[in-house]
């Protein structure tokens, strides 16, 4: 009989676990049935980028940026399993727009917490040389998600993708060097949780990864999920005007949303850049997989 995966990877036992299908790290996630832990597994030779996540979460929660804490790490010899305190509240990208816009300064005073904790005492990094790199062996391996891609962008071959991308890449190291932060490393929507009732961010999850890097690395993969958010033809959207209105309507949203951006960024003590933040934007679809 094949041993079962939970069993490969160390999930605890003695607890009822329910599996969440959220995410997209690929590593199966459980929750405990009564809310207050989450356990995430690994088996394999992907065990030890699970190490990694379990030392950036260590690592952060001791920082006075509110994350996840570590309660238990369980090694079998064929696996693991990371299991961290669940973070109260609501994922950002779960609320309607009105919201989004109530919380909007919360999170950047969140986000500039993160960004300005001291980079030289990070341990950890998430620098271009590195990103791109595995990128180029995401696309040579042809495992990107086209799903992860703009939509624009799904009917370019990964390869050409990179290739548009690689002529910037020595201006962007040099703009990283000079400007480099604590990145979340995935900053989007769903890894940032709110208290329901007063909108504050009660904590950054999925860290695995955290490290040092652009800022506009975190920004741009914010930014794109925000205005799915705002730009929602389905009711959820801005009433100020979106993607989806016509005409003026059309104009105003875009102008709105570009504006909440700019204010974002200044709340965060910087000047948006946006070919930086276009770069960022089409480089991390091409690291996943």
């Amino acid at each position: 009989m094949t041993q079962p995966f939970t069993d490969l990877c160390g999930l605890p036992r003695g607890t009822t676990w329910e599996p969440v299908t959220d995410g997209e790290s690929g590593a199966p996630v459980f929750r405990s049935a009564d809310g207050t832990r989450y356990a995430k597994c690994a088996a394999g030779p992907v065990t030890a980028d699970l190490a990694a996540e379990r030392d950036r979460v260590d690592w952060l929660s001791g920082q006075g940026v509110p994350a996840p804490r570590v309660l238990d790490w369980i090694a079998t010899g064929t696996g693991a399993c990371l299991v961290t305190g669940a973070v109260a509240g609501v994922p950002a990208d779960r609320v309607p727009a009105a919201a989004l816009r109530a919380a909007w300064e919360p999170i950047a005073d969140a986000v500039r917490d993160l960004h300005a904790l001291p980079v030289d005492a990070c341990p950890f990094t998430r620098d271009l040389a590195a990103m791109f790199a595995t990128a180029r062996d995401v696309v040579a391996r042809d495992a990107v998600n086209p799903d992860f891609l703009p939509v624009d962008q799904r009917d370019t071959p990964p390869a050409d993708l990179l290739a548009r991308l690689a002529p910037q890449v020595e201006r962007r190291l040099v703009q990283e060097a000079a400007d480099a932060v604590v990145c979340h490393g995935d900053l989007c929507l769903p890894n940032i949780v709110l208290d329901p009732d007063s909108l504050r961010v009660t904590g950054f999850i999925d860290l695995g990864r955290l490290g040092r890097a652009d800022p506009h690395a975190d920004l741009a993969l914010l930014f794109a999920t925000a205005r799915e958010t705002w730009e929602a033809p389905d009711g959820r959207g801005d009433e100020r005007g979106g993607a989806g209105d016509e005409g003026a309507g059309q104009g105003r949203g875009a102008r709105w949303i570009a504006e909440a951006e700019e204010a974002f960024a200044a709340r965060c003590g910087r000047a948006l850049d946006r070919d930086r933040e276009r770069f960022y934007l089409h480089l991390d679809p091409l690291t996943w997989g």
